[in-house]
């Protein structure tokens, strides 16, 4: 049966579930597929080039008929960029990390329903000031960059849900199994945005190591620190620091991301060990819940199965 929430019949889906548009993983293939079984699909936008994106608007607009959508991160978007995006007529736009509203005239001005991610209450009340249409209510447990304040998903879901009420709420952080979907929507949420357990869908364009490494690795095997920015040279904000598995080099470093900025011979360090291949050459993303990824399946299988867990463990409790 399927679930019937405000989210749901705001995009005409049959799944309470939205793909987090995770970039250079979240590509037009899998937001097709997930679009397809039922969910909303969202391209991983990100900081990507614009060959890259317009590659991946394409093969979404082109395999699905459903709702489908991208995902920008607005400290890193012009208004251009997300013009170009619209012309591919996606159901949605999302905005995550910084004040949506430069971005969100551009949207709203498309007619395109906005849907935007949240930190914490200050971006909550931007979020409502920006005239989202639904509000993805991020923990810390979630896998890649997020919030430092230290909001976990269990308790920011309900806030969120009441500051912003009637407005959808989506949960995010920590969710890869139904059991994890029926608790937020026990919250008061509307549905869920999922992440790592889609980065090893068949359609996603996580790399094969990075794939291996998420199934091979447990809750305890990820933290958040800004580490792998620095040591990459990244310009993300510090304020969003990511969570992603753990590497000698992140223990090494974790709460000296200051002096590491100032050490040219501890990047370089970095870079060397990449070359030799005794870590990845990009850091891997995982929630805190990759210890119930267990392996790799098509989107629509995980998508079903997401849904099937949740009604049972919905129906176990109120039966």
């Amino acid at each position: 049966m399927p679930f019937r929430t405000a989210f749901t019949e705001f995009f005409a889906l049959q799944h309470p579930v939205a793909l987090a548009p995770m970039g250079g993983a979240s590509g037009g293939a899998l937001a097709a597929a997930v679009a397809n079984a039922g969910g909303l699909g969202l391209i991983g936008g990100g900081r990507q080039d614009r060959e890259w994106l317009e590659r991946e608007l394409a093969i979404a607009a082109a395999g699905t008929d459903k709702a489908w959508g991208i995902g920008f991160q607005t400290w890193a978007t012009d208004v251009a960029t997300v013009e170009r995006a619209l012309s591919y007529r996606p159901s949605a736009v999302m905005l995550s990390f910084g004040d949506p509203q430069s971005l969100a005239a551009a949207v709203r001005a498309a007619g395109v329903p906005l849907i935007v991610q949240v930190t914490d209450l200050d971006e909550t009340r931007q979020a409502v000031t920006a005239d989202a249409d639904v509000i993805v209510a991020q923990g810390t447990e979630a896998g890649g960059h997020g919030g430092e304040r230290g909001w976990s998903t269990l308790p920011f879901v309900p806030v969120v849900a009441d500051l912003v009420a009637p407005v959808p709420v989506l949960a995010a952080g920590g969710i890869a199994d139904g059991r994890g979907l029926a608790a937020v929507l026990a919250l008061g949420a509307a549905g869920a945005l999922v992440g790592t357990r889609f980065l090893v869908a068949l359609e996603a364009l996580t790399t094969p190591s990075a794939a291996k490494a998420i199934i091979e690795a447990g809750g305890e095997d990820t933290d958040r620190s800004r580490v792998s920015d620095v040591a990459r040279g990244s310009s993300w904000p510090a304020r969003y620091p990511p969570r992603t598995v753990r590497n000698w080099f992140f223990d090494q470093w974790r709460g000296r991301e200051a002096e590491l900025a100032a050490d040219v011979t501890a990047q370089q360090a970095y870079r060397d060990a990449i070359a030799r291949g005794e870590i990845p050459p990009d850091p891997v993303w995982a929630s805190q819940a990759v210890d119930l990824v267990t392996g790799m399946a098509p989107a629509a299988d995980i998508l079903a199965g997401l849904s099937a867990e949740a009604r049972y463990a919905l129906d176990r409790i109120a039966p």
